[in-house]
């Protein structure tokens, strides 16, 4: 999503700065903040001005449920359940839910990276999860980073019961096993390389 400080915005719709902040005084226009607050624009804000009856498209409200393996549909089926109680209780109204099978370390995934582009992309303006590893195993900082600078709010049940241990536990060995090999791979290589520099200097 493209984003514009007030100097670029100003000259995206063709006035001034001051006009713009001018406007902002006033409030005919609404600056967007980054979790900084840093002051910016995007193109719904270009598009409002410069076509006034122009009405941005709702922004839809998603929940995203996921488990790691086919064997889990009932663990993934309480999930989805429970949210459903949650946004009841919440007075959340759902647009979409999105149910995903992959595991959470493998940030690759299909529908986890088209939710993350329709975020980028504005369409998405309420996410919310049952718990921060339903979406990735690791780096939800970050996640939550980029919804927030695209106006999207993330939500999180904190319901640890439907975060299962077991996937903790294979995500922690997965660590492990791929920390092993390339630490093999650096001893074999330090081998070599030690191998080599005898025979050079012979």
């Amino acid at each position: 999503m493209s984003m514009y400080r007030i100097g670029e915005f100003a000259a995206r719709i063709g006035r001034s700065a001051s006009t713009v902040r001018r406007w902002e005084r006033e409030g005919r226009i609404t600056t967007k903040r980054t979790p900084t607050g840093q002051r910016y624009f995007d193109e719904s804000d270009v598009r409002a001005v410069l076509h006034p009856s122009f009405e941005a498209p709702k922004r839809a409200t998603v929940v995203h449920c996921r488990v790691s393996s086919p064997g889990q549909k009932n663990d993934l089926a309480s999930q989805i359940e429970a949210m459903e109680t949650f946004r009841l209780g919440a007075g959340i109204a759902v647009d979409e839910w999105i149910s995903e099978i992959g595991g959470g370390m493998n940030l690759r995934r299909k529908k986890f990276l088209a939710l993350m582009d329709r975020i980028e992309d504005g369409q998405v303006g309420h996410l919310a999860v049952a718990h921060k590893d339903r979406l990735a195993r690791f780096g939800f900082d970050y996640i939550e980073h980029v919804a927030e600078r695209n106006g999207c709010t993330l939500t999180v049940a904190n319901a640890e019961t439907l975060s299962p241990r077991q996937e903790l536990v294979e995500d922690l060995l997965a660590i492990v096993r791929t920390f092993s090999c390339h630490l093999y791979g650096l001893h074999r290589y330090k081998k070599q390389l030690t191998q080599e520099l005898k025979g050079g200097g012979e």
